[in-house]
């Protein structure tokens, strides 16, 4: 008993010895925590340079755009070929990717050899032979005559443009194919496929094995972004946010960067920790200087490393007695299969005896555990390099998406990686310790690079069908310089028949004279209240101004809610709670005794006799409260302030807020004679020549017309353009068949739009994986807001995609892009159609002017102007094209239905008074 405790001593002390002894030799090997994150920094450093358009040439990581721009999504269907060139071996696949309720990929493929003479040969030669083999597997399938898309994994740094273009960078591991360098490697194998007329396929897309293992992974787990490979070569993909990418146009969505890590260090930035034997073994390579990272890791240079180890510690006299064998000094005799044999739990030193007989040699017990100590640091040193590198897009991941904690998973293949007993759990372990704040899943990919290159295929053909459905129904959206020229034509022609005394009853466009009869000239002053009704809120003002060099509006105003059961209640109701409302201000600004001139602004068309009496024509936004429809709302303001019975107003003028917003922007510019309202509702009035309303008395001075353009329309004059949305949008509104050019531009319904738009996509499956959530079916969900948010040139997608989540939609990063498509198409055709009508207003008033060239000034409010990131320039753009002779400046309102109103009052006292003198 004592013998063997004696033995086991023996053989643990000189099992120590022997490590250490390894330890001391290697000790520039072991890379410690420090080192390691230091390599993730200067890693992190060499990705953005990578990807910037100014440093990309001169960077060693080349981080390479592949125009892979989605993961799977589970709904990919059809039969596919894939063929896979990068390895010792060319393999070519038929791949059935089926949907039918359960995902599910069948494959069948089959090895061919990949001759000396064909990889060390010319490019005609190679790709010819790679037609040939996949004419061979056509004909063994019996699919000879089919057309089936193919995905091409070829695994060399490739410089693409688009998903089946690919031009070689530089070929690495032991390929050297003469003339393909700089050239288009699909262009080459589709003129090879050409000679083969039996053969129909075609390339749809060119993929890197790094990516084909990302998406294999990711077609079982939608959380897979990141793509390892660690074989014969090794590199690294993920996805990348395209705001990142300089190399390539667009800011929308993610893209695939092969980031071709193999060549991190090449501009000399890792030499601190290359060794000797990484030198020798570069200098020995067929690519001197090149791939620096990828010779310190893959597996077609680690059993290399561990033999000119070995060599050099027995020239020394530290191994094998100082004997040599032939077998030791010849290049290529220990493999990196040798290295991982060593490295095998329990038949590891037996394998290590066994391996090093085989090259010649007679080794002690302590030489085997030195050497398979050897093999340990060399493979270990392997995948704690990986681990760094791996680290360091995991912490971009999680920066991009702006977490404090991520959640992933990483696809892995390749040789070394699956063959090797201890690699795995030694990088997943280095990973872990080297990014704590991600939680990373490992998961192995089966068939990675040609199930690989058909599941990318496969979704390039799924978004190819997606984008021509999402296409066709977002061109009924995009409205054509005919379309708008048309627009403006009829909205004039509208314009004309709402002025005349004959078409003025059945015009869609109402032309409503407002009696406001002038502009501010400056002279206006004194104390004034105005009340401002037009949307949910209602709010009462004192407005004090003073006139003379020192100018000025000061004001001050409370706002009231105005609850739906008011709003669609009774008129008296209304109105008795308007009057409320005027009671707790008058009180709340102790002025109750006072008898104030007040404007009020009414935002809703209205039929005036006089600039105090308004007849509301109908109601809009939402407002349908019985009994008020053909009543003078002054008058109906009166009555329920005399059943008050608690003060006493003098009411001077009934006001529109957009005639409100153009005197607003009068008082500031005297240019100005056209206000335009774009926001929950919308709306124009501008100064009309009084000889040209002939429903007005007189041909002295001009009028501003209110024109309500928002029944533009109702007619049918615009039939062409509205879309099946629309038409659901109206159906569902409280005034079917009414305001049907308000309902395709104003804030109130922009939102619907879209919200109709999803249904229909989600429908066809081409939306949040086809299923129509509760909250999607909710009528009014989609405000008009979130097109603004969505539409930011700020927000990254991510925060598009929070704001969906907020409203109970779960969408991928695809459904985000998608989403701020249907709202960028709805909100341009929006303004658009706004700036058409606007053109015809501002050409009108320069034939009334009779002038060559018009400067004007309009002013402008609402939400959807102000806060909308593109709607006021594509307004502004479209008024430009379409009445190239007018001059115009957007002035935006400061506060026009409040201000506004108090100004029309001030106006109509001074003209009153004038009129009196």
């Amino acid at each position: 008993m004592f013998a063997v405790h004696l033995v086991a001593f023996y053989f643990t002390k000189l099992k120590e010895d022997q490590i250490k002894k390894v330890d001391r030799y290697l000790y520039h090997m072991r890379l410690s925590d420090d080192v390691l994150l230091d390599l993730m920094t200067r890693f992190q450093t060499e990705m953005v340079k990578g990807l910037g358009r100014d440093t990309n040439p001169t960077a060693a990581v080349k981080m390479l755009p592949t125009f892979v721009r989605s993961i799977p999504d589970g709904s990919e269907k059809g039969d596919f070929l894939a063929l896979d060139l990068g390895g010792s071996k060319f393999r070519v696949l038929k791949v059935k990717v089926s949907e039918d309720g359960k995902q599910n990929v069948q494959m069948e493929s089959q090895f061919y050899p990949t001759p000396k003479e064909i990889i060390h040969g010319n490019a005609t030669e190679l790709f010819d032979y790679v037609a040939d083999c996949l004419e061979d597997f056509t004909e063994n399938k019996n699919i000879k005559h089919k057309k089936l898309p193919i995905g091409f994994t070829f695994s060399f740094p490739c410089k693409q443009a688009k998903l089946d273009e690919g031009v070689l960078l530089s070929w690495t591991k032991h390929f050297k194919a003469r003339g393909v360098q700089g050239t288009d490697v699909v262009s080459s194998l589709r003129n090879a496929l050409r000679k083969h007329k039996d053969v129909h396929a075609d390339v749809l897309a060119l993929v890197n094995d790094t990516v084909g293992t990302m998406m294999t992974c990711g077609y079982d787990d939608q959380r897979c972004e990141v793509g390892v490979i660690i074989g014969t070569g090794t590199n690294a993909c993920y996805m990348e946010e395209m705001s990142h990418i300089d190399l390539v146009e667009g800011d929308e969505g993610r893209m695939c960067i092969n980031t071709e890590w193999g060549a991190f260090g090449d501009d000399g930035s890792l030499e601190d920790i290359r060794t000797e034997f990484d030198r020798e073994i570069d200098l020995g390579s067929i690519n001197p200087g090149k791939q620096l990272f990828e010779k310190m890791i893959s597996g077609l240079y680690l059993g290399e490393i561990v033999r000119l180890i070995l060599l050099k510690m027995a020239k020394e006299g530290l191994l094998f007695n100082g004997e040599i064998s032939t077998a030791l000094r010849t290049k290529g005799k220990i493999e990196t299969k040798h290295v991982a044999a060593m490295e095998k739990y329990k038949d590891g030193l037996s394998n290590t005896k066994e391996i090093l007989m085989e090259l010649g040699l007679f080794p002690s017990e302590e030489d085997c555990v030195a050497v398979q100590h050897v093999s340990t640091i060399v493979s270990f040193r392997s995948a704690n390099l990986c681990a760094a590198a791996l680290a360091a897009i995991l912490t971009r991941l999680r920066e991009n998406k702006k977490l404090m904690r991520l959640r992933t998973t990483v696809g892995m293949d390749g040789t070394l990686y699956k063959a090797h007993p201890q690699y795995a759990k030694r990088l997943h372990k280095v990973v872990r310790r080297l990014v704590p704040n991600c939680d990373v899943r490992f998961l192995l990919s089966e068939s990675g690079s040609g199930k690989g290159a058909a599941m990318v295929t496969a979704v390039a053909y799924r978004l190819a069908s997606q984008r021509k459905h999402i296409d066709e129904i977002l061109a009924s959206f995009k409205l054509s310089k005919e379309n708008l020229r048309e627009v403006k034509t009829n909205m004039r022609a509208e314009l004309e028949y709402g002025l005349k005394k004959e078409t003025q009853p059945n015009a869609t466009v109402k032309m409503l004279p407002t009696y406001v009869c002038g502009t501010p000239d400056g002279t206006e002053k004194g104390k004034f209240l105005s009340l401002d009704l037009g949307g949910t809120n209602f709010r009462v003002l004192l407005v004090k101004i003073r006139s003379g060099r020192r100018k000025s509006v000061r004001m001050y105003n409370k706002i009231f809610a105005i609850p739906l059961e008011i709003m669609q209640g009774t008129g008296e109701e209304l109105f008795d709670h308007i009057v409320q409302c005027i009671a707790d201000f008058l009180e709340y600004m102790g002025i109750k005794g006072a008898r104030l001139p007040l404007g009020f602004t009414f935002s809703f068309p209205c039929r005036q006799a006089s600039i105090d009496k308004g007849t509301l024509v109908g109601w809009t936004k939402g407002f349908k409260a019985t009994d008020c429809e053909g009543e003078d709302v002054v008058d109906m303001l009166r009555e329920a302030i005399k059943r008050r019975n608690e003060f006493d107003l003098d009411i001077v003028a009934v006001v529109n807020d957009t005639v409100g917003t153009m005197m607003t922007c009068g008082y500031e510019d005297p240019n100005c004679e056209i206000g335009l309202i774009a926001g929950t509702g919308s709306n124009v009035c501008y100064m009309e020549d009084m000889k040209n309303i002939e429903i007005v008395e007189g041909n002295e001075g001009k009028m501003c017309i209110n024109t309500e353009w928002g029944g533009f329309g109702d007619n049918g004059c615009i039939n062409n353009i509205r879309t099946k949305y629309d038409k659901e949008v109206d159906e569902g509104s409280l005034n079917p068949g009414k305001q049907r050019y308000e309902k395709m531009t104003s804030g109130m319904y922009l939102g619907e739009i879209v919200r109709q738009i999803l249904i229909d996509l989600t429908k066809h499956g081409l939306l949040f994986r086809g299923q129509i959530s509760e909250t999607l079916r909710t009528r009014g969900i989609f405000e008009t807001k979130f097109l603004s948010q969505i539409e930011s040139d700020r927000l990254a997608l991510l925060q598009v995609r929070r704001i969906l989540q907020q409203l109970g939609l779960d969408s991928t990063c695809d459904d985000s892009i998608i989403v701020k498509e249907v709202c960028g198409a709805v909100s341009r055709r929006a303004a658009q159609l706004c700036g058409a009508g606007l053109a015809a207003v501002v050409e009108k008033k320069r034939e009334n002017r009779g002038v060559e060239h018009l400067k004007i000034t309009v002013g402008v409010d609402g939400t959807l102007y102000k806060l909308h990131p593109h709607f006021s320039r594509i307004l502004r753009e479209t008024v430009k094209e379409l009445a190239p002779q007018c001059d115009v400046t957007f002035m935006l309102s400061e506060d026009g239905s409040g201000k506004g109103a108090a100004l029309i009052t001030a106006v109509a006292k001074r003209l009153h008074s004038v009129g009196e003198n």
